[in-house]
């Protein structure tokens, strides 16, 4: 029996602005951010129109958690899936919910905490490669630096670093095309979605590459059946002993989906959250002077390996930090399955959820001083699952959040050893917004670190005492460990 007292989703206040076909395309379009943040003030659920669509944006923490622990209700769909689905098909980050247990049974081996000592040492020798590539007084486009990093870094845990040089340049290119379209189809309607501007022949074109360049990949793997100790060895061997349909391997197209899912993920959105993390060193010397001090006191002059993670603490705490003031997924979209019920509105099935990452880490209740960049905020503590979303959460939780908190944190460990990062002129770097909140074209200035015996005196003095992390457990990984 539905309760009298359950109100219906047309009660749900409307959000100001939205224009006829269009809905808040243009506010959306124009400053994202400034949007999204001006309807904190409902508190539990607004309307907004995406286009033609009316959606249900979620702004209270306890009805977020609710939608991310009912996947089978509120399901993986909505503009922004429909979206990513165009490139990477019914990868794990994007499929339904029928094919969700399958496919991430299949897949969960190749993130097992065993192959992170392995992929981790990976991570550290990219980043050392990159840190000493640089010179004193270079001015970098930091952005393009991690996204060649971690392109590095992806491309050797995937595929044994065994791809030709131009393959891998133009799988990067393709990839940039691809992410910065993403956000502007996602916010126009289908009608002109179909308009064969030069932009979306572009699009298509890196689409098209791509999925070819994966297929190749794919195809020689399967041609060669040798175990090359890599995530795709691990894809292509794993067997799912529960498929209750016969089906208990990937086929080519569940693997060319799955690979493309991690090459993206593992690429874009841990090169994004080390180029903001490393702009909020520059602009926070402070904290970066302590973070040198760490280094120092941690590497005693060698290089970073996976062994030093349960020491990083405040290498950890920047990354964290940095994920809540810049989640690379600030909004994500579900697909509401069957009639329900959410924060007492009945909602009808096909409707869409929209959930923001971005509202709920800088409202002011939940994290005071929200717009401050403050590392120690997390000392001592784990992140609330309900509050700290930047993987999302329950059955649909990212599968690579460890592989990407490691990454990170050693590669801003190497960076931070070597470099003292400043900012390139006194104007605000703004994020580019786009399906992740991008740093394109954020410069920073590099001096080299000059050696100082003062280092070890100054970490004691100049960090607060703090909990000691789990061993390689950083901060915000402790519930699980790449679009969400």
């Amino acid at each position: 029996m539905t309760d009298t007292n359950t109100a219906t989703a047309a009660s749900v206040p409307l959000a100001p602005r939205a224009l006829p076909l269009l809905g808040h395309a243009l506010p959306l379009l124009r400053d994202p951010l400034a949007f999204i943040m001006s309807l904190s003030e409902y508190r539990e659920m607004v309307r907004v129109r995406l286009g033609p669509t009316t959606a249900m944006l979620i702004c209270h923490p306890d009805l977020t958690r609710q939608v991310f622990l009912n996947d089978r209700v509120f399901d993986k769909g909505g503009p922004i899936y429909d979206r990513i689905r165009e490139v990477i098909g019914d990868g794990l980050s994007t499929c339904p919910y029928p094919l969700h247990r399958r496919q991430r049974r299949l897949c969960q081996p190749s993130f097992h905490p065993t192959r992170l000592p392995g992929y981790g040492a990976v991570f550290a020798r990219a980043a050392e490669l990159k840190a000493d590539s640089w010179r004193d007084g270079d001015v970098l486009d930091i952005t393009q630096e991690m996204m060649t990093l971690t392109t590095r870094a992806t491309m050797e845990t995937m595929f044994s670093g065994s791809l030709p040089a131009e393959t891998m340049r133009r799988a990067l290119a393709d990839t940039a095309t691809i992410v910065s379209a993403f956000f502007r189809r996602m916010m126009t309607p289908a009608l002109l979605r179909r308009v064969p501007t030069p932009q979306k022949r572009r699009y298509d074109h890196a689409r098209n590459r791509l999925a070819a360049t994966i297929a190749e990949i794919i195809a020689e793997r399967r041609a060669d059946p040798t175990d090359h100790a890599d995530l795709l060895s691990t894809l292509v061997a794993a067997v799912d002993e529960e498929s209750e349909d016969g089906q208990k391997q990937l086929s080519d197209t569940e693997l060319a989906d799955e690979a493309l899912t991690f090459f993206l993920g593992g690429m874009e959105t841990t090169a994004i959250t080390l180029a903001w993390a490393l702009h909020l060193l520059a602009t926070n010397p402070d904290v970066q002077h302590r973070l040198r001090a760490e280094t120092h006191q941690v590497l005693a002059g060698g290089k970073v390996d996976a062994a030093h993670l349960p020491s990083l603490d405040l290498a950890a705490r920047v990354v964290t930090e940095t994920l809540r003031l810049y989640p690379p997924a600030w909004m994500m979209t579900r697909a509401v399955r069957q009639d329900t019920e959410l924060g007492g509105v009945r909602l009808k099935g096909g409707s869409t959820i929209v959930l923001s990452p971005y509202l709920l880490h800088r409202r002011p209740d939940l994290y005071p001083d929200p717009d401050r960049f403050d590392p120690d905020r997390w000392l001592g503590a784990q992140p609330d699952r309900a509050t700290y979303i930047p993987f999302g959460a329950g059955a649909r939780k990212c599968i690579g959040d460890q592989f990407a908190l490691t990454e990170a944190v050693l590669a801003l460990t190497a960076i931070v050893a070597h470099w003292e990062l400043t900012p390139v002129g006194d104007q605000p770097f703004k994020p580019k917004v786009e399906t992740s909140l991008s740093s394109r074209g954020l410069r920073l200035r590099l001096s080299e670190r000059r050696p100082s015996g003062t280092d070890d005196a100054e970490l004691h003095t100049a960090t607060p005492q703090s909990t000691p992390s789990q061993p390689s457990t950083p901060p915000g990984a402790g519930a699980c460990p790449v679009k969400h």
